[in-house]
């Protein structure tokens, strides 16, 4: 069996790729570059990602995107239990995650596919849980949103379930508010001890709660530079407080590298404000603001950073420079990034020619 790598690997700093599943990646552009997903290249991106010792694998659940829906293409997107369960099959060292939104999957549907593809990776598997956001989503298959904190208290429930799940090896009981089952039975349980690594993203007080109890990784929006360290702080100093937990917390960032900051510029520009999907970053705005209590929005300024990286922090520069700007994420307290690029392939292609070297250099990397 194989320790997770995100949570136990030997880099000070952890490094995962993140939205490599869905059609633009984590771009809404209409630039060329970002996956257009196919299985041929979901496994290019994986292998290249597993060869260049990226911690993890994570994706986004998305059932269909912010664009057009006359551009069927641009809704192209790989559910995220079987796609990690492929990919497992094919790369050795990196963990591969599946992204849930709660009420669209029973507790014990997603304990029993996250113990098989656990299976298939050797306890590599780890499980992205949240809460739900996305209205025209949830319509598609029938459901209408909750209000925010209640979002929360079903989660809190489904992820007890799926624990326990995980846990007995004997038939339970199980009754809740929301969920609730007769001599539950769960069988094998995962490989990963004493389960798999869980992550989710809440910055509201009912996210924090939940991620405190729950999670191993809180996975955040950054905020302005001066502001990570307090804001880092504050989530780890209260989780341990309120359950007595240690957790990681993660960020996020868009990485746009040149051999000249002009031209890393030059392709950020091109790819968010020449060739952005405008009309998508509203739609997506208009889904975010109502149904998320994570981050302030300012509907004028939010455009770029949706189009760009949906809300990652972009690193825009040389190598140097982009090594620099992890290497102050990292002293502000941040344990690891997920990371996307305009171009995936080139992107890991980039790091493991000229990113890697420097971030052994600056102690993040081993």
């Amino acid at each position: 069996m194989t320790m997770s790598r995100i949570l136990h690997g030997p880099a000070p700093f952890k490094l995962a790729v993140f939205g490599a599943n869905i059609a633009g990646g984590t771009n809404l552009t209409y630039a060329a570059g970002p996956p257009s997903v196919t299985w041929d290249e979901s496994l290019r991106i994986a292998q290249a990602a597993d060869t260049a010792g990226f911690d993890a694998l994570i994706p986004v659940a998305r059932w269909k995107n912010m664009g057009a829906s006359d551009q069927p293409d641009r809704h192209r997107t790989f559910e995220t239990f079987t796609w990690a369960a492929g990919l497992a099959a094919v790369t050795r060292n990196l963990d591969l995650f599946a992204t849930v939104h709660v009420p669209m999957t029973h507790p014990l549907t997603a304990a029993k596919m996250a113990a098989t593809v656990d299976h298939i990776a050797g306890g590599r598997f780890g499980l992205n849980v949240v809460a739900g956001w996305n209205a025209l989503e949830f319509a598609m298959f029938g459901l209408e949103q909750e209000e925010h904190d209640e979002r929360y208290a079903r989660a809190d429930e489904w992820m007890t379930f799926v624990q326990q799940a995980w846990a007995n090896d004997h038939p339970f009981d199980f009754d809740g508010r929301f969920y609730s089952g007769r001599a539950v039975f769960s069988q094998p349980p995962p490989l990963a001890a004493p389960a798999p690594v869980v992550m989710s993203a809440g910055g509201s007080p009912a996210g924090r709660s939940f991620a405190a109890k729950h999670a191993n990784i809180n996975f955040i929006i950054l905020p302005e530079q001066p502001l990570i360290a307090p804001t880092v702080q504050a989530l780890k100093s209260d989780a341990y407080h309120s359950t007595g937990r240690n957790i990681l917390v993660f960020g996020a960032v868009h990485i746009v590298c040149s051999d000249t900051e002009a031209e890393a510029r030059a392709l950020y520009h091109y790819a968010v404000h020449e060739q952005g999907d405008w009309q998508a970053a509203a739609t997506a705005l208009s889904l975010l603001v109502p149904n998320s209590q994570s981050a302030d929005y300012d509907r004028a300024g939010m455009g770029a950073a949706i189009i760009g990286g949906f809300f990652a922090t972009p690193l825009v520069g040389t190598p140097e420079q982009v090594v620099q700007s992890m290497s102050d994420i990292a002293a502000a307290g941040v344990d690891g990034v997920a990371v996307s690029w305009i171009d995936y392939e080139e992107g890991i292609s980039r790091y493991a020619r000229d990113l890697y070297p420097l971030m052994v250099e600056a102690g993040l990397r081993v």
